[in-house]
């Protein structure tokens, strides 16, 4: 890093808390400073919500995808558009009608007040491990970018290093200023993207012909790091040797996450609980003028997350390419990306992007990586005070007080879960080790354990009018026990039988039928 790069990194981090500060004056109530009073323009919304979206995990998993594996993510993408389409039309109205600050006011006026408070905790704590692990995979390249390398205890201080600067800029802004950030943070992040696979491109030396005919044979070829800890061919174990521009997967394989009917059923299925049971996701839509504005912008953050994924995934393709033909230009640290590709992005950035573009590269990283971590600790502001604090507050017979002293606890309330994320960061990166999966799966995996009894829940409260808050309670504990052996099953079983993509429609279903079971109070 030069200090052209440093300066480039501090003019970056300097806008974002200029934007953050100037609507800090803006916000007349923790309304304004939470849905920013349903005044945000739709196209706003769906860059921002495509940014918390795609996170990190874009910027530094797809990269590891496109150098281990192919192209069949892609169906993961048309899956979240048809699940995106469906919320839509189907539960976002309802939602955003009930007019509440947080989705959880709905489960309240449907259930009854401790069902809402139950909702909201069990978001808060599925939190903690969602977004801990997108700000743990962003902390692998700024690890690298600072450190020059992903051991742990360099790993923990870039964390600690990130989760002060989102805490401290979300804190002023609210909401309103939030959306803004996170869509300059999206272009941006963009932007960089596409720099860095032109440059990549360009490095390569090859005609687009020699490049395809390289990518078609894929698996094929002898990596120079196959050893006896991978297959015969010396493709990375569990990846069948084949094109790497292979995009569909027709198998009815249950064991693979990227499978036709994986994506267009299971992860379409994930998509409808992450649009209609979170509070991060759902809390953009509710900013909206209208409910209209509301289901157009979700639809189009789907569909912005396609290409800015495949862009992503398209630098891992190449920088395979890079490395097979040149398996020694990082030395060892080369043949070691075939064993281990998390950081082979950041380690590409970090030795041979030049100075100057090298800190533009770093602040989409930044950019990435904060877009999620500041939305995610908004969301549980939000919900901590709107769905807890205020309520428990008015059963001790407290006033809740002015306006002013509202936006000031919901401020300090930031602070706080952005503390806490910052903690649990470090615990989703002992996770991720354990649970075998690569960082992409990780990080969409780990929010079945929240996700899986609280889409029984509003599945039953939005088209049934069955369920009552002993059932609510099943649910939300039964859907979160069910993902525990699913995500553990190398440990406990020693392979894989059912992947990621369908922990939610499992635990989905059963949570569903346990929240139906409940019999509605009479009137």
């Amino acid at each position: 890093m030069t200090i052209l790069d440093w300066l480039i990194v501090a003019l970056f981090l300097g806008a974002l808390i200029t934007i953050g500060y100037l609507f800090s004056h803006k916000n007349k109530n923790i309304e304004d400073y939470f849905v920013a009073g349903r005044s945000m323009p739709g196209w706003i919304v769906a860059i921002a919500a495509a940014g918390t979206t795609i996170s990190a995990g874009t910027f530094v998993g797809s990269p590891e995808l496109g150098f281990n594996t192919n192209l069949t993510y892609v169906i993961n993408l048309l899956g979240s558009i048809f699940g995106g389409c469906l919320v839509a039309a189907l539960i976002l109205p309802k939602l955003y009608n009930a007019k509440t600050i947080t989705i959880y006011g709905f489960i309240g006026e449907r259930f009854g007040e401790k069902s809402k408070r139950a909702n909201s905790v069990m978001f808060l704590l599925g939190q903690l491990f969602t977004s801990g692990s997108r700000l743990f995979i962003a902390s692998l390249a700024v690890s690298v970018i600072i450190f020059g390398n992903i051991n742990f205890q360099f790993i923990v201080w870039s964390i600690i290093i990130l989760g002060i600067v989102s805490t401290f800029y979300t804190m002023m802004g609210g909401i309103k200023g939030l959306l803004y950030i996170d869509t300059f943070q999206t272009l941006l992040m963009v932007f960089t993207g596409l720099v860095a696979l032109v440059m990549i491109y360009v490095s390569l030396h090859m005609d687009f012909s020699e490049i395809w005919h390289q990518l078609t044979a894929g698996g094929m070829v002898k990596h120079p790091g196959a050893d006896a800890s991978l297959g015969a061919d010396g493709a990375l174990v569990g990846w069948d040797a084949e094109s790497k521009l292979r995009m569909f997967d027709f198998s009815l394989s249950f064991a693979k996450p990227y499978t036709i009917i994986g994506g267009m059923i299971g992860i379409a299925f994930f998509k409808i609980c992450q649009y209609t049971t979170d509070q991060e996701f759902v809390q953009r839509q509710l900013a909206c003028k209208d409910v209209k504005k509301a289901g157009t912008s979700l639809i189009w953050s789907q569909f912005l997350a396609l290409p800015i994924v495949l862009t992503f995934i398209s630098i891992g393709l190449l920088l395979w390419i890079k490395y097979m033909n040149d398996p020694d230009l990082d030395g060892e640290l080369s043949r070691g990306f075939f064993h281990d590709a998390r950081d082979v992005f950041p380690q590409y950035i970090k030795n041979h992007i030049p100075m100057g573009v090298r800190g533009l590269m770093i602040t989409g990283l930044l950019a990435a990586a904060l877009s999620s971590f500041n939305s995610a600790i908004n969301a549980m502001a939000s919900s901590f005070v709107d769905d807890l604090l205020l309520p428990i507050k008015k059963d001790l017979g407290k006033a809740s007080g002015s306006d002013e002293d509202q936006i000031k606890s919901s401020r300090w309330m930031v602070g706080l879960m952005g503390m806490l994320l910052t903690g649990f960061a470090i615990v989703t990166a002992v996770m991720q080790q354990a649970s075998g999966l690569n960082l992409v799966d990780f990080a969409t995996g780990v929010m079945c354990f929240a996700y899986g009894g609280m889409i029984g829940v509003f599945l039953t409260a939005i088209f049934t009018k069955r369920g009552n808050g002993r059932s609510v309670a099943f649910a939300l504990i039964i859907g979160c026990l069910i993902v525990v052996p699913l995500m553990f099953q190398k440990q406990l079983f020693g392979q894989t039988f059912i992947a990621w993509s369908w922990w939610c429609p499992i635990a989905g279903a059963i949570s569903t039928a346990i929240c139906m079971m409940g019999k509605p109070k009479a009137a």
